[in-house]
């Protein structure tokens, strides 16, 4: 069974206190999702990113600014895959489909959990992975739009696990 870690856009923008998009202080999430990284090369899970750029923006999620660029103490390594897309879902338009190619069993984590992460989640589900939702390394702007996501996901495809990193076997 092939495996692969999905981390959705931990990119800057959301944690510069100046910008419109932050959604606070994560220096435990980025931890978790370190540790997150860790089992996942451990277990031989295929890394990748995903990385969102804004066609034609001049402001947040412009191409070359600094809030597109990933934070910097994530346990990234040049051998992982970044996906770069431009819409919310990141399997449009990206290569995303080809590099999961044998890949059956999928980790996500990620930032907004309602909007990307669901997407993507949404997306997979519907290709068939097994997914495993790491909650606690996911993030929202507040915990009422995190924990109603999760919900509505299990209630709607059952076969999701939705688990925090301490119960990941």
């Amino acid at each position: 069974m092939e495996k692969a870690l999905i981390v959705i856009d931990f990119q800057k923008e959301w944690i510069d206190g100046n910008s419109e998009e932050y959604v606070g202080k994560i220096d435990e999430v980025i931890e978790r999702v370190n540790n997150l990284i860790n089992y996942s090369r451990e277990n031989n899970y295929k890394i990748i990113f995903t990385k969102h750029l804004e066609k034609d923006s001049e402001d947040a999620w412009s191409e070359g600014s600094e809030g597109v660029k990933l934070i910097e103490n994530l346990n990234r390594r040049d051998s992982d895959i970044i996906v770069v897309k431009n819409k919310i879902n990141p399997f449009y338009e990206t290569n995303l489909d080809n590099e999961l190619g044998d890949v059956d069993e999928i980790l996500v984590c990620g930032i907004l959990t309602n909007l990307c992460v669901r997407m993507f989640i949404e997306e997979a589900y519907d290709r068939d992975f097994r997914i495993r939702v790491i909650k606690d390394c996911c993030v929202a702007y507040d915990s009422e739009i995190q924990e109603f996501t999760f919900k509505d996901l299990k209630q709607t495809r059952e076969e999701i696990e939705f688990l925090n990193l301490e119960n990941l076997e």
